[in-house]
């Protein structure tokens, strides 16, 4: 822990408990960005992309590796939002045709379930909650027997609580339908141990500046060999995606990289290479640490008379959310801010269905990871206890 410590220049003087927000860089991703941003200022940006070419290549390498996957299956989008985007965009929807979701999928994610519905006629059917919490597998079940079902598309770990969705489970039972099934992983690659192989999916999406610790602005989408054998490609192919071979023709790039879009910000792909690489040595300890934490914080809370954690379900991660009786989340937010404590607050916007269903428009969310400590859990749960009189 000292050495993540060292290597984070950031937790020096603050507690950062806002991973799930956006997590502090190691130094190195930092001097990565720093390095080809001024290359790009000493010789041209085309000239310092085509300098830096074989570094790029080996970040396809790195994030493969971090979930399991050949390079050939990954492309570098903008964020994993653009990445459920463009995972869609591959399905020609027709009016009738099903998307399964869940209750607690993330808001983007949802805000393009209905906007699909609006404009193709597509019927969105969100299973159902097991009782405590998170979605039901035989609920999905159940739905994809419909003819009509198109997709099922999961968010594993919500922003709004600390649930763990079954994406495993439900990624067997799209496998066996021969449903497609595409994941959200962007809360959960750098929390969570990844494996597309043992997950089933045929998309995978994820960002680079929450738990993974890479910069913000970046984030990368796996397609399976399944999706890329059947010729799926997104809407809005363009010249990374594809070659234009004749006036109405045009062939497709070989791999996941027919889901990119040519123009790149370098420095966040190599600085999202390096988060990579350092998720890769810190390995699957930094996962269980970090959950520990998390639990630890929960217990420490709940021993405050004012706060209620609001997590829910079977399986919980590093994602803390709490309601504090008398005290609006927004505001104890900037006050523990003040105090060099981070936190962020997740509101009705963020999870409608989850948070009418505990009562709450906002809560105020902690997400510690493994490079912090036990020492400033006890400093944010002392500095809430003082900021809501105990």
């Amino acid at each position: 822990m000292d050495r993540w410590r060292a290597d984070t220049p950031g937790c020096h003087d603050r507690i950062h408990l806002n991973n799930a927000g956006a997590a502090l860089p190691p130094q190195l991703v930092l001097e990565t960005m720093q390095r080809h941003l001024a290359r790009e200022a000493e010789i041209g940006g085309y000239e310092a992309a085509d300098e830096a070419a074989s570094r790029v290549h080996e970040v396809y390498e790195l994030l493969g590796a971090v979930i399991g996957a050949p390079a050939r299956n990954i492309a570098i989008v903008e964020n994993a939002t653009v990445a459920v985007a463009q995972a869609l965009s591959a399905f020609d929807f027709r009016p009738g045709d099903v998307l399964v979701t869940s209750r607690c999928d993330y808001p983007s994610n949802q805000l393009m379930y209905v906007s699909l519905a609006r404009r193709t006629g597509l019927v969105v059917h969100r299973a159902d909650d097991l009782p405590e919490g998170g979605v039901d597998p035989e609920s999905v079940r159940r739905l994809v027997r419909n003819p009509r079902c198109r997709v099922v598309v999961l968010t594993w770990v919500p922003t709004n609580s600390g649930l763990v969705q079954a994406a495993e489970a439900v990624g067997a039972i799209c496998a066996e339908a021969g449903i497609p099934f595409v994941l959200d992983a962007c809360q959960s690659v750098g929390q969570l141990p990844v494996d597309v192989r043992r997950l089933k999916c045929d998309y995978l999406t994820a960002t680079a500046r929450k738990f993974l610790r890479g910069p913000r602005g970046i984030g990368f989408l796996y397609v399976s060999d399944r999706a890329l054998a059947k010729g799926a490609y997104p809407l809005y192919v363009d010249m990374r995606g594809a070659e234009w071979t004749a006036a109405d023709e045009f062939t497709l790039a070989d791999g996941a990289r027919r889901f990119e879009n040519w123009e790149f910000a370098y420095a966040l792909v190599l600085g999202m290479g390096e988060a990579a690489r350092y998720a890769l040595a810190v390995g699957d300890v930094g996962c269980t640490r970090a959950r520990a934490l998390a639990a630890d914080l929960r217990a420490k809370l709940q021993t405050l008379p004012k706060v209620r954690v609001h997590d829910r379900g079977a399986e919980l991660c590093a994602i803390v959310t709490i309601a504090v009786a008398g005290h609006e989340p927004d505001t104890l937010k900037l006050q523990l801010r003040a105090r060099g404590i981070n936190t962020s607050v997740t509101d009705r916007d963020d999870g409608v269905l989850d948070l009418e269903s505990k009562g709450v428009t906002a809560l105020l969310r902690l997400s510690p990871h493994y490079y912090n400590t036990v020492a400033e859990l006890d400093a944010a749960v002392a500095a809430l206890d003082d900021l809501t009189g105990g």
